[in-house]
């Protein structure tokens, strides 16, 4: 591995946006709380959620894992399925809702930006799996080093994604975010240098399971009701899961920061961002709205993937009626 400084000299920045943690503090809470109604649309008045006119990801993308420090076979297995659920046919998932039920919704946003000839058809599966058990950057990682990391998987038509364990500490996790999403360019390929996305994600199971695993966690302000049970009995990476979609759909609609968003570009609210903490009908602040609920497991879902698993996934912006929209 190259050392880190030579890395960095590859950095081509573009953009970075955060997925803040839904209480990490309590201007941060209000402010994504707000918007935690389900019946009514964003303030459109003094923040309308719109297209700005970049282009959004196209083609066919490959995501990439990244796996940073301890992670057992069955946490890897909770999101190789859902990445793989994403793009799954009807026909292998006859359950509905869907994982990639969801994931169609985000159609709308390029039908809208195809409507401007900034889109093309986008379609994405899951690539290849790297680890790094031994934490070669140690376990305090810096926003260059999560780019490091984003730097070891394709960097051709790729979304790489960097997953961190609990006890690997990030800057800003937990304080004023539960992950990021990004634009970088490594060394050319074949003369060309390609962008590509990356995304970074921490397990908060140890750290802030209730800023960044929440509902499945009793949050650490506001009201304190009883968490769900996670689906896959595991509630960091059940936590992971909502955060790792909410990014990958901010990813695909707003890679450059010139897409859809609301708000000021340096700290916009995109796709699953602006609805932060609905889940079903009937969400409100600290109540996760009405989602269902598993009879053997009693875990708590709105989306069934691949080999049977269930996952929690966070509302979307329906871009043409600027309302919250869940799959139950």
């Amino acid at each position: 591995m190259a050392p880190i400084s030579l890395l960095l000299l590859l950095f081509f920045y573009s953009s970075i946006h955060s997925l803040t943690a839904v209480v990490a503090t309590a201007t941060t809470a209000a402010a994504a709380r707000n918007l935690a109604f389900l019946d009514h649309p964003l303030d459109l008045d003094s923040f309308p959620f719109e297209y700005h006119g970049g282009r959004l990801l196209s083609g066919n993308i490959t995501i990439n894992l990244i796996w940073y420090g301890n992670f057992s076979p069955s946490q890897e297995a909770i999101v190789g399925d859902f990445i793989a659920s994403l793009s799954a046919s009807k026909s292998a998932i006859s359950r509905q809702p869907s994982v990639s039920t969801w994931w169609t919704a985000i159609n709308k946003y390029y039908n809208l930006a195809r409507s401007f000839k900034k889109s093309s058809r986008f379609l994405i599966s899951l690539g290849s799996q790297i680890h790094d058990r031994k934490y070669s950057l140690g376990k305090s990682l810096t926003k260059r080093h999560v780019l490091a990391l984003a730097l070891k998987g394709r960097r051709k038509y790729a979304i790489n994604v960097v997953l961190t364990a609990a006890d690997v500490a990030v800057d800003g996790f937990c304080f004023n975010k539960c992950g990021s999403h990004g634009v970088s360019a490594g060394a050319p390929i074949q003369g060309k240098r390609y962008k590509f996305g990356y995304i970074w994600v921490g397990n908060s199971a140890t750290q802030c399971p209730g800023q960044c695993a929440w509902p499945f966690h009793r949050p650490v302000y506001g009201p304190q009701n009883p968490p769900l049970v996670s689906p896959n009995k595991d509630v960091g990476m059940d936590g992971v899961i909502i955060n790792l979609a909410g990014l990958l759909a901010g990813t695909a609609t707003n890679p450059f920061g010139d897409g859809f968003y609301q708000g000021p570009k340096e700290a916009p609210l995109e796709a699953a961002s602006a609805c932060t903490g609905i889940f079903g009908k009937g969400a409100f602040p600290g109540y996760p709205g009405e989602v269902l609920v598993d009879a053997g497991s009693g875990g708590s879902y709105n989306a069934v993937g691949g080999n049977g698993r269930k996952f929690l996934l966070p509302a979307l912006v329906d871009p043409i009626t600027s309302v919250c929209s869940t799959l139950v």
